[in-house]
């Protein structure tokens, strides 16, 4: 896969202004923990957090938009933009999680596909992954197949035809990606492109507080950039964020394929798409999409 080259004209549209590395920086929410950002982004019980989600724009949680982002992921994680044909798309990338499944590529080594099967099997006792619950927990965190071949892959695709487990897996995307990405990113003060920056990381990085995960490259971020809610600028702060998430795909493997973040979140940023308006053409793994 050729490395995505972003042209000249397009750096050149991205306002200097909006990086100004002498400006001061106000670091207030960067001495907030992981774990109480996490705490924040999922469901905090602070009146004024929830005045502030409350009252912003949709945003990304509008319907449409939401729908956007579904086929802004697809096309990273399964290259397609028909992201309801993912529900039973399960396979072993070969990079260090185990089996990677479902709509927003849930993996047997992350927690996140065991945390899915868990809630799933506990609405609906009877259902075809539920057989391979002790071995999901015993592979959780490696990329360990260890009782679950030769049939999980087999079960995973069929029980993906029953609408429940469809619905499981939409449910799980809010609850542990989707909501808590766009709360922050609305508590951030950041708009439609800025939510779906947060949401994609989360995806990729995971909702986690380790050193890897989502939450970690907020606290970087931070180190470097205010959010627009601290006083700072929005396509700043974002410019930053993107730049350590690149930084961090290419510390898990050098040769990662960085373009869905080259060739489409920062085209939209340097484009200064904040609403991530329509119609949009991006590219992702050097293949062209295109939202009307």
């Amino acid at each position: 896969m050729a490395t995505p080259v972003l042209a000249l004209a397009v750096l050149l549209a991205f306002d200097p202004q909006d990086r100004d590395p002498s400006a001061p920086k106000r670091h207030t929410a960067a001495h907030e923990s992981r774990e109480d950002t996490k705490a924040r982004a999922e469901r905090s019980e602070k009146a004024q957090d929830d005045e502030v989600a409350d009252e912003a724009p949709r945003g990304l949680a509008a319907p449409a938009k939401k729908e956007l982002a579904q086929r802004l992921v697809a096309s990273a994680e399964n290259s397609t933009l028909d992201w309801r044909s993912t529900y039973g798309s399960i396979e072993d990338a070969d990079d260090g999680d185990g089996y990677t499944a479902g709509i927003i590529g849930y993996c047997t080594g992350t927690h996140d596909l065991l945390t899915l099967v868990e809630r799933y099997t506990k609405a609906h006792p009877d259902n075809g992954l539920a057989r391979f619950l002790p071995a999901l927990r015993k592979v959780d965190g490696t990329d360990s197949h260890e009782g679950l071949d030769p049939d999980f892959a087999a079960a995973w695709k069929a029980e993906s035809e029953r609408p429940a487990f469809r619905k499981a897996q939409e449910d799980e995307r809010d609850r542990a990606y989707f909501n808590p990405a766009v709360r922050l990113a609305k508590l951030d003060g950041l708009g439609t492109l800025g939510q779906f920056i947060y949401y994609d990381a989360m995806v990729f990085h995971g909702p986690g507080v380790d050193k890897d995960g989502f939450y970690a490259l907020r606290e970087r971020a931070l180190k470097e950039a205010d959010t627009p809610a601290a006083g700072g600028r929005e396509k700043s702060y974002l410019d930053v964020f993107l730049d350590i998430r690149r930084e961090a795909m290419k510390a898990r493997r050098t040769n990662r394929d960085t373009s869905r973040i080259d060739t489409a979140q920062r085209q939209f940023l340097y484009d200064g798409n904040m609403d991530l308006k329509t119609p949009l053409v991006w590219k992702v793994y050097g293949e062209t999409y295109r939202a009307p």
